[in-house]
């Protein structure tokens, strides 16, 4: 499939599920629409994370070299950044309904996972100033390796949809974080 097809096909059912989400419950109350809508932030996150672009700076620049004729209102690398960040909650609404339509739900037996989130390894941790309040000491057995930062949990389906996603401090406790991903499910 070409870019182009796969660039319009992502932009349709985004702003298609974005449109019901918002039918149900509006989440933009109050100052002016951005210029660059939502559906076409999101698009542009997807697309760059396909393509193998990790941060908001290079998705932009991708977009702003490549497709500035399907996104006009680009704007500056900040406020696209800025504005990604803001959508999270929508994100997380987004990937709930895609995940109901491809019936990852059903799984009766899904697979929870955990992963380290170093913020620094511990020889730097007395310098790492990132996240002072909230990181904390963890150790990966799987590295062998000490670190400060956070520890991550994801359910997936059997399918390989991603169904739940949640964060802790590195040294919480993995039952805790547990019973929030897993949430509403029973068996």
């Amino acid at each position: 499939m070409p870019i182009e097809d796969f660039l319009i096909a992502v932009f349709c059912r985004i702003d298609e599920i974005l449109q019901q989400l918002a039918a149900k419950q509006p989440w933009r109350t109050r100052g002016f629409p951005p210029k660059l809508s939502d559906s076409a932030v999101i698009t542009m996150e997807v697309v760059g994370e396909f393509l193998g672009i990790d941060t908001d700076k290079h998705i932009w620049q991708y977009f702003r070299e490549h497709w500035l004729m399907c996104f006009p209102y680009l704007g500056s690398p900040c406020s696209f950044a800025r504005h990604a960040a803001h959508l999270w909650s929508i994100k997380k609404s987004l990937q709930e309904e895609i995940a109901k339509t491809l019936h990852a739900y059903r799984d009766t037996m899904p697979m929870i996972d955990g992963f380290p989130i170093p913020l620094c390894l511990f020889a730097r941790a007395k310098r790492c100033k990132l996240f002072c309040d909230r990181a904390a000491f963890g150790y990966c057995t799987a590295k062998k390796q000490a670190y400060r930062g956070f520890h991550g949990y994801r359910v997936i389906s059997f399918t390989g949809v991603l169904t739940a996603l949640t964060v802790t401090a590195a040294n919480g406790d993995e039952r805790d974080a547990l019973f929030e991903v897993i949430g509403h499910r029973h068996g």
